[in-house]
């Protein structure tokens, strides 16, 4: 995903599919092995009929009810892993491994707000002067998610299983080199039990987000994406008056100060710049190394990059698979040469594969300058950036020097550090010598350019409720 520092977006490959056709094309081996036709004007008519219709019925079913089916579709998960995990691969280019972790990080969210969403939306008493006064939340209705596919099965399950289960139905607009894995949720849920429309996907193009936003059976809409992808949506939900949640990546921070654990921190770092093949919005992707301890930290996390294994995702010894398009494997590498052509450090990798196949080295820059792109884009590869830091506040200073704002991540064992970069970054996340994640009972989102609005957790269920206050005189 191109995003910029301080100007005008750049075009994005992440949930921006602006003329690509609705296919699978294999990224380990540049080959198309499935073309789907777009949903007719007929077709989508009748899905936002349905959904309507659903959610009538759908959002009068009890709490019990609806855990019995998220439960459902969790055992169809779990009990088809492997075939499913093959999808994703096979679509996208994750690891088997991480393809594999990811479907049963979808079915533990199932299960979790199975077990919590009646608890978590509960009628809220309030003391006032009334004789009875209450908080109630209630499901909006049919909500429209705008996915990208560097996720394509969890991103879509952090709005649906909190979704479902707070009684709204959902209509999945999924980015167009996905389709099976789109479809394969679909069929999930319908196995597990769910009502017809209850969620369904739609094969459309970009291009038809806007109408679908507008149209009055559409309560909601959530997007994770690129900027101009966020901009574009939320302009079209202001339009209609609707509520809106956008993720919209970043340029997480990676900050090691001379108190970390120097080892554990190159350990954990570059799992956190090359996870799903360097192509995650919490990726770490500015390494702010204070000086003390660079010249160590540089060596051994460059060490470390060149020395991970590249190849088939299918193989059980490959740590980075290939990146899910052409475009980007190409979007990265002209980042990357830019770069190189203004004075960077290229201190391993710096160039595609070879073969078939949409490869990009695991690659380390350093002597990075301003005027370079990629000091002002997000960079989504394996690609590594170093800064070298004179002290824990010019640290801060750079970590914060973004206009974006989703994660970042900071390694010291002194506690006044953690205190002051804690208070300090401005991220929706920070982790403290950990690397930047997503878990289920903790918000997921971001501040400045990196969206609005939040996933997972309690907050996530009661972004697409309506919160009903009752007084009783």
């Amino acid at each position: 995903m191109l995003v910029t520092k301080g100007g005008v977006p750049r075009p994005s490959t992440v949930g921006d599919d602006l003329v690509m056709p609705i296919a699978s094309v294999n990224p380990t081996t540049g080959e198309t092995e499935k073309v789907f036709e777009p949903d007719s004007d007929e077709q989508v008519e009748a899905k936002l009929d349905l959904a309507e219709r659903a959610f009538a019925a759908y959002r009068t079913t009890s709490f019990e009810e609806r855990s019995r089916l998220a439960i459902g579709a969790a055992d169809l998960l779990e009990g088809e892993l492997p075939d499913i995990a093959r999808v994703l691969t096979g679509e996208m280019g994750k690891t088997f491994a991480s393809a594999k972790g990811e479907v049963a990080k979808c079915a533990a969210a199932l299960r979790w707000f199975a077990a919590h969403a009646e608890a978590l939306l509960a009628e809220e008493r309030v003391d006032t002067s009334a004789s009875e006064s209450s908080v109630r939340y209630e499901p909006m209705g049919p909500v429209l998610a705008v996915m990208p596919w560097n996720f394509p099965m969890w991103q879509v399950m952090r709005f649906a299983a909190p979704g479902l289960m707070a009684g709204n139905v959902g209509l999945l607009k999924h980015s167009s080199n996905v389709p099976q894995t789109a479809l394969l949720i679909e069929d999930v849920f319908r196995r597990a039990g769910y009502p017809a429309g209850a969620f369904q996907t739609l094969l459309v193009p970009s291009q038809r987000v806007a109408g679908l936003i507008e149209d009055d059976r559409v309560r909601a809409v959530t997007l994770t994406g690129s900027e101009g992808a966020g901009r574009s949506v939320a302009e079209a939900a202001g339009r209609a008056i609707k509520k809106s949640v956008l993720e919209l990546g970043g340029s997480d921070p990676f900050i090691v100060l001379p108190s970390a654990d120097l080892d554990r921190a190159v350990a954990v770092g570059v799992q956190a710049r090359v996870q799903n093949n360097g192509q995650s919005c919490i990726a770490a992707k500015r390494f702010i190394v204070h000086r003390a301890v660079y010249g160590e930290f540089e060596a051994a996390f460059s060490e470390a990059m060149g020395g991970l294994v590249v190849g088939d995702p299918m193989e059980p010894g490959t740590d980075v698979g290939p990146l899910a398009t052409a475009q980007g494997r190409d979007d990265a590498h002209e980042q990357v040469e830019d770069a190189r052509a203004q004075g960077a450090a290229v201190l391993c990798g710096g160039r595609p594969g070879e073969g078939a196949g949409f490869f990009y080295l695991p690659t380390v820059l350093a002597r990075i300058t301003p005027s370079m792109r990629v000091d002002t884009e997000e960079v989504f590869a394996p690609v590594a950036l170093l800064y070298e830091a004179q002290d824990a506040a010019h640290a801060l200073h750079m970590a914060n020097d973004s206009p974006f704002g989703l994660g970042a991540s900071v390694w010291t064992g002194d506690a006044d550090e953690r205190a002051m970069f804690v208070a300090g970054l401005e991220a929706g996340m920070v982790f403290v010598n950990a690397m930047v994640a997503s878990t289920v009972e903790l918000p997921f989102g971001g501040m400045k350019r990196s969206g609005y609005g939040r996933e997972l957790s309690t907050l996530g269920i009661k972004e697409f409720c309506e919160a009903k206050t009752v007084w009783v005189a």
